[in-house]
Parts: C-alpha cells; sequence; structure tokens
C-alpha cells in the first residue's frame, strides 16, 4: 500500500510540474505578442520641426509700492488751530497753504523784534557818522554794529516763528490724512498732515546675489501689479544697492514707475520683471511636450514613421516654451500632438 500511495503521489507532482511548465510558456509567449502589437500599432501624431529662436531669460522678482513723497508735516510752534483748507483726498501744490494755527503771541514778539531792529539801524547809522568824524572810537562803532547784528538775528527769528503759524505744503501731491481739527490746541512737534506724491511710484525687490550682475541703473523694467491683472507699466531701474543684505545675501533695488493717473497706490503688492539676458539659437519646445517619466524629462520625436524618445535636459522658460540645452537638436520633428500615447519604438502616423 505503501509504494502504491507513492506512485500516485509522484503522478501527481510530475503533473503539477507540466501545468506550470505549461502556463511558464504561455505567459512568456502572451508577453512576445504584446510587444509585437506595441510595434505594429499606429499611432496619429503631430509634428512640428524644431527651429532654432531667440529666447527672453526674464527673472520677475516679488515687491511693494511706494510713493515717490510721502511727508509728515509737524507743528513748528504751539497754538490752535484756526483754519484748514485742503480735505483728505485734496491735491496741493508745493507752497500752497494747507492749515493756520493762531500765533498772535508770536505776532506780538515780531512788532517788539522789528522795532529794536529799527532803534539799532539808526544807532548804527549815527554812531558811523560820528565815527567819520572822528568823534567816537572804532571801539565804540563796533559794539554799535554788533547790537546791530544781534537786532537782525532776533527779528529773523520772529519773523520766521510767526511764519510758523501757517503751514504750507512742502511738494505737490495729495492731503491723504490730518491728524488734527479745526479748532485743536497743538503743541510744537505735534504731527499735523501727511502728504503723499504718487505720480511717480517706487517699487523695491531684492535681487538675489547671482542676478544682480545682469542689471544696472537705467535698464527698463516690466512691472505688473496683482490688483491690476492684465495691465502691465514699464519702469526703470533708479537703484541697486551696493552691499548685500546680510542675512538674505540680495541686493535691494529701485524701480521708478511713471503713475500719471494714480491707478497704482503706496503699498500694492507688485512683480518686477528684468531682462538678465536673450539667448540666440535657442532649441525650444513647447511645455507640453515634455513628459516626466520616472523623474527625467522625455519627449519623442518622429523618425521615419517611428517614435523615438528623447530624455533632455531644460533651461530658460518664456511663455509656454522651454529651452532644451540636451538631448534635441534644431531640424529634428518634435511630436507635439499624441505624444501621451507613443513610446519608443512605436510606428506614427503624422497628420
Amino acid at each position: 500500500m505503501k509504494l502504491l500511495r507513492g506512485i500516485i503521489v509522484s503522478v501527481m507532482l510530475v503533473g503539477l510540474l507540466g501545468m506550470l511548465s505549461g502556463c511558464g510558456e504561455k505567459t512568456a509567449e502572451a508577453e512576445v505578442k504584446s510587444e509585437l502589437k506595441a510595434t505594429e500599432r499606429i499611432v496619429q501624431v503631430a509634428v512640428s520641426r524644431v527651429e532654432p529662436v531667440v529666447l527672453s531669460d526674464i527673472l520677475t522678482l516679488p515687491g511693494e509700492t511706494e510713493a515717490s513723497q510721502d511727508v509728515t508735516l509737524s507743528a513748528e510752534t504751539s497754538g490752535r488751530v484756526e483754519w484748514i483748507g485742503p480735505a483728505e483726498g485734496g491735491r496741493v501744490a508745493k507752497g500752497q497753504p494747507i492749515m493756520k494755527i493762531n500765533v498772535a503771541s508770536l505776532r506780538a514778539q515780531l512788532d517788539k523784534a522789528q522795532a529794536a531792529l529799527r532803534l539799532a539801524e539808526q544807532q548804527a547809522q549815527r554812531r558811523s557818522q560820528l565815527f567819520a568824524k572822528g568823534v567816537v572810537s572804532r571801539e565804540e562803532l563796533d559794539e554799535t554794529l554788533t547790537v546791530l547784528d544781534q537786532a537782525r538775528a532776533s527779528a529773523g527769528e520772529a519773523q520766521a516763528n510767526y511764519r510758523y503759524g501757517q503751514v504750507l505744503s512742502p511738494v505737490d501731491g495729495v492731503v491723504d490724512e490730518l491728524h488734527v481739527d479745526s479748532g485743536e490746541f497743538v503743541d510744537k512737534a505735534t504731527n499735523l498732515v501727511d502728504i503723499v506724491n504718487r505720480d511717480v511710484v517706487r517699487v523695491y525687490v531684492s535681487v538675489p546675489e547671482l542676478d544682480v550682475r545682469y542689471l544696472n541703473p537705467g535698464d527698463k523694467v516690466r512691472v505688473t501689479v496683482d490688483a491690476w491683472a492684465g495691465r502691465d507699466w514699464t519702469g526703470k531701474i533708479d537703484f541697486i544697492s551696493s552691499k548685500a543684505d546680510s542675512g538674505t545675501r540680495t541686493f535691494r533695488t529701485r524701480v521708478l514707475v511713471d503713475n500719471a493717473d494714480g491707478a497704482i497706490r503706496p503699498g500694492m503688492l507688485a512683480r518686477a520683471s528684468f531682462l538678465r539676458r536673450e539667448i540666440a539659437d535657442a532649441v525650444a519646445v513647447p511645455l507640453s511636450s515634455i513628459q516626466d517619466r520616472g523623474g527625467e524629462r522625455v519627449l519623442y520625436v518622429e523618425d521615419k514613421g517611428v517614435a523615438r524618445s528623447r530624455t533632455v535636459k531644460v533651461g530658460v522658460v518664456q511663455g509656454g516654451l522651454v529651452q532644451v540645452v540636451d538631448g534635441l537638436i534644431a531640424g529634428e520633428n518634435l511630436i507635439v500632438a499624441g505624444q501621451a500615447e507613443v513610446e519608443e519604438g512605436v510606428k506614427v502616423s503624422v497628420q
């Protein structure tokens, strides 16, 4: 019985090995047939001949806008605010009165100083005449002239103090904020009004140290503002810092932008695009033609009706184009439609 059972088991093992062997042969045969079908199938594609182009290497950096002039006027004397002219938002010209502070006490000081000046002038004139006749000494004349100089200085100071009662705009611009109201008493150094001139705005950006070598004062810059989608301005580089920021290794750069219509307001987020260089005879392809295959950038070209893969290295991106620095040459037929359906060796038909 034991011998019979051993024979039966051996027969079953032989049969099982035969079945496995048959399955393996069928699997290998299926794989070969699949590969044959892949090479036999024909994919409809569109191609574009690769031609050299000129690419612009653009550096775009974020920044923030500032007014070209933003001044805060403070009281030069104490007193009560008698009058305020332009309201917030009103335009003012350089030298235009903005407000008046009551300085009646300073008027009395001015009158007194002017009277003292007139007296000193009269005394100096008489002493000069007496000196010419030899009646007074040179020392006495010099004392009189010193008193005259002091009187002139006192009168000038009193005049200046009195004029501090009238607050004038130092720039052309817009009244952005009034810090006091009419009738309010202010002390010396109290902030009175902010005036902003944004006919020209500044955009400050931080340029990386590897890129600053491409930039020069006077270079044109394309500026966009997030608040104004679809619109751009042309500015120019006004200033590049001589030293890098120790923390970021970037160089503070200022761009001036004409803002005659006032569309750009201080504090808006902006983007400045600088032309680093232009690359002549660049090999460039549409971004959509490149695929990521296992961490590598791959595209396909058509060669005698067959798709050939190219592993490429890319460089500058401009709009929808990307520079290919290695792996593709001018003159090849790049597959630009149907590339997702092809692989190395697949037959293709150009539409």
